[in-house]
């Protein structure tokens, strides 16, 4: 068994979840893979059994039924992870708007520059997001800007979904008291990680929007975001947040 996990949530991805487990597969980091497919009807999750028997005690699936929310996929492999040994877990999702070759530079950020959080950051050098329409670039970048105004965090990309979280992050987190299932998921696990010190380094990616299969963003998810921020920096205001010690 690997000592990094890929967690890849899956609901209706059979255009593109055998292919993005190749690519993890085939890289020369040693990454095991971990499906979350929320019951999706156009067997994905057959698709991943078949992979599983290709890539023995390297792929695995966690089958749920009926879509739960992004954030309770990941809390789901996030808890999965920590039953086993693994030392760094990573969000990615299944329709290569993240890039597969990525991973160890995520990876390598933890591993090597000692970080406890590596996010794949699409505005640490610009604005770099290839084939989504300009209206929802600027949302997403003004969304990101938003939400460091409000927590005063210091992360250039706060809503990115392509991170890499060392072990004792995630042991450190109440994972059962994270509140928010969709978009605002990500800002929550990025800013109360902020708020205890965990060292946090943003690395550059080319976020390439999906090819195949349907996105699942929708209003009600971002809406979730501009009032989830408010609502954390407020319980903030009240709340102490032990210090991480520096790592090794």
């Amino acid at each position: 068994m690997s000592d990094a996990l890929v967690i890849i949530p899956t609901y209706n991805e059979i255009d593109n979840i055998s292919s993005i487990i190749d690519a993890v597969m085939g890289l020369p980091d040693n990454f095991d893979v971990l499906v979350i497919d929320d019951g999706s009807p156009d067997g994905t999750a057959d698709c991943v059994k078949q992979k599983m028997a290709q890539y023995p005690g390297r792929v695995y699936i966690e089958e749920r039924s009926g879509k739960l929310g992004l954030g309770t996929a990941y809390i789901h492999g996030f808890k999965w992870a920590l039953r086993r040994d693994y030392q760094f877990v990573t969000e990615m999702d299944a329709d290569f708007s993240h890039n597969p070759n990525d991973l160890p530079k995520l990876l390598a950020a933890c591993k090597e520059e000692g970080g406890d959080v590596a996010i794949g950051s699409r505005y640490i050098s610009g604005v770099n997001v290839v084939n989504w329409p300009m209206g929802r670039v600027l949302m997403s970048y003004y969304a990101s800007a938003y939400v460091r105004l409000v927590t005063r965090m210091k992360v250039r990309d706060t809503t990115a979904g392509f991170v890499c979280w060392r072990r004792r992050v995630l042991e450190t987190l109440d994972l059962d008291k994270i509140e928010f299932k969709g978009y605002a998921f990500q800002i929550e696990m990025k800013y109360k990680s902020f708020k205890r010190g965990f060292k946090i380094i943003e690395v550059p990616i080319v976020f390439v929007n999906r090819v195949l299969g349907t996105s699942k963003m929708n209003g009600s998810i971002f809406g979730e975001a501009v009032f989830g921020v408010i609502k954390l920096r407020l319980k903030s205001l009240f709340h102490k947040y032990p210090q991480a010690e520096p790592n090794a």
